[in-house]
């Protein structure tokens, strides 16, 4: 069943356009990967889906409903939330306020502490450093605070962009883990990553952007064997 489901989505910037006409659906349970270079409309296409940019033309229904002209507290309402291009953490405040803000949309206090504790078991270095003002946490304690203040108020679809973004290769590789452990969990992921190869090979299905439009689709395991994307991508 399709949790999400984009049809015909074109996005102008002034008379640029930037998206197409891209159609594709994330199911739900789902990994799916969205691939291309910079200037391929990935993180266009997130930001419209979420309601930060509005659309042309096109339609876009989650969960059901169609949140083509909602505004994105509503979206996120609806059990949609998105991990920004660079983290966009709140820098000022504490660990400990960012998640807060995370879990704005839950009323229940005693539920926000059993998240919180949750939330601290599978992130321990964000126990450690509840107290610490978040801007002077290292890059990858900052997107594992991102990621968790997502997580904090219980998405049905969990939107990445870029989040192996400037980070050293070993926290890359424990990012990707936390991604599956995620959806293992039962939260459906769209992640728009520059590292094809390690975003494929966590995806369930992935779509190749270029220039607006969607010019491949498959399986994670299908677009790393192409032979094209492999060179276009893959280095090699």
């Amino acid at each position: 069943m399709a949790m999400l489901e984009v049809n015909d989505l074109k996005v102008y910037y002034g008379v640029i356009c930037a998206l197409k006409g891209i159609s594709f659906h994330v199911n739900e349970g789902e990994i799916v990967s969205l691939i291309g270079a910079n200037g391929a409309g990935k993180t266009t296409t997130m930001q419209s889906v979420i309601g930060l940019l509005p659309q042309k033309t096109g339609s876009i229904v989650f969960d059901g409903k169609d949140i083509s002209k909602m505004p994105c507290h509503k979206i996120v309402k609806l059990g949609m939330t998105q991990v920004p291009e660079g983290r966009r953490i709140f820098q000022e405040l504490t660990v400990y306020e960012n998640l807060m803000m995370g879990a704005y949309t839950i009323k229940d206090q005693q539920k926000f502490k059993t998240d919180l504790d949750s939330i601290y078991e599978r992130f321990p270095r964000l126990a450690e450093r509840r107290s610490q003002i978040a801007g002077t946490l290292s890059g990858g304690e900052q997107q594992m605070l991102a990621m968790s203040r997502a997580l904090m108020c219980h998405p049905k679809l969990l939107m990445l962009d870029e989040p192996s973004m400037g980070l050293s290769p070993l926290l890359v590789d424990q990012v990707f883990e936390i991604i599956k452990e995620i959806n293992k969990d039962g939260t459906t992921v769209l992640l728009v990553e520059q590292n094809a190869g390690k975003s494929l090979a966590i995806s369930h299905r992935a779509y190749v952007l270029e220039t607006g439009k969607i010019v491949l689709s498959g399986t994670g395991k299908e677009l790393a064997a192409s032979e094209k994307v492999r060179k276009a991508y893959l280095g090699g």
